[in-house]
């Protein structure tokens, strides 16, 4: 069944809440999402700001133990405006630059403001005037916050992610793109929001060019499939996602995922996957800037169709 779902409330965590819409395996939704400031297709404050989320939504089976997969089959900007922030978070650049610069700014540059040219996929550069000029770059649409209810009856702020998914800015959460996320509470509860016209790896600047979003998604309920992080697929490769801070305990966790996937989806023993991984694995960070870090790690599906 296709659902056409119009928002009227919206979230600041991933949680509990009431459910927006109940769906079951094979549903599809087509919904909207405002921007991380809380602003709808129009321009207009419909929410405060924070990445606000649509949803939840309620998978009807679904119970702790489960998986539910969420594929993308559209994420696409509803507007033509979008915006970012302009300096580089002061946790990835040197303390000594990072105070010379503010040295040198008479007063913080404020946010960029993004035209979004949503017929040929580009999105300019319109403020502030830099050696950049109109700065165009091409339109890839991802979605930075997202996931289900976390265990224990949790609210948590869509500021930060764990487990149950969240802020984690990864570029790779495109259409085509299926996300695996375990189940912790009935229903699953999946919330969405937070739509990128465009982000750079770690969303240092704080911002992707945030805008609203149509979003179009498609619910599949593994029953029984258990995971412990984020996972998902595209057509080129498999990858897990964890989030945490330091980074190296992200790394940690996604790597832990990734292992125990190969062995339980692919057969490989223990030994067979930590080899593999050595030689082939590839890493991918998301968000550096928010109290959680995220870091994905990937292995590319050709590998996997050559094992035995």
């Amino acid at each position: 069944m296709i659902h056409r779902f119009e928002p009227t409330i919206y979230h600041p965590t991933l949680g509990s809440h009431d459910p927006a819409l109940r769906i079951v395996d094979g549903d599809t939704v087509i919904t909207t999402t405002v921007d991380a400031g809380g602003r709808d297709r129009f321009g207009n404050q419909v929410t405060q700001g924070g990445n606000a989320q649509t949803g939840p939504f309620y998978v009807e089976g679904a119970e702790p133990g489960d998986t539910v997969a969420v594929y993308f089959d559209r994420l696409w900007p509803n507007r033509t405006t979008g915006y970012t922030g302009t300096l580089v978070a002061p946790n990835v650049l040197h303390p000594y630059y990072v105070r010379a610069t503010a040295r040198a700014l008479s007063e913080p540059p404020g946010l960029a403001e993004w035209q979004l040219d949503l017929d040929n996929g580009t999105a300019t550069l319109v403020k502030p005037e830099t050696k950049l000029g109109r700065f165009v770059l091409p339109l890839a649409p991802m979605l930075g916050c997202f996931g289900v209810a976390p265990p224990g009856g949790q609210a948590i702020s869509t500021a930060t992610s764990s487990t149950h998914g969240g802020n984690m800015d990864y570029k790779g959460f495109v259409t085509g793109t299926t996300v695996y996320f375990p189940v912790f509470v009935p229903g699953a509860l999946l919330h969405v929001g937070d739509g990128h016209a465009v982000q750079g790896d770690g969303e240092i600047v704080g911002t992707g060019i945030e805008t609203s979003f149509d979003v179009q998604f498609t619910v599949r309920l593994l029953k029984g499939k258990k995971s412990g992080w984020p996972r998902g697929e595209n057509d080129r490769y498999i990858f897990t996602v964890g989030n945490a801070r330091p980074l190296d305990e992200a790394l940690q966790h996604a790597t832990t995922e990734m292992v125990g996937w190969l062995q339980d989806d692919y057969g490989l023993d223990p030994v067979g996957a930590q080899i593999l991984l050595g030689q082939c694995v590839e890493y991918e960070v998301g968000n550096v800037f928010d109290p959680a870090y995220t870091m994905v790690c990937k292995v590319a599906k050709k590998l996997l169709r050559s094992i035995a």
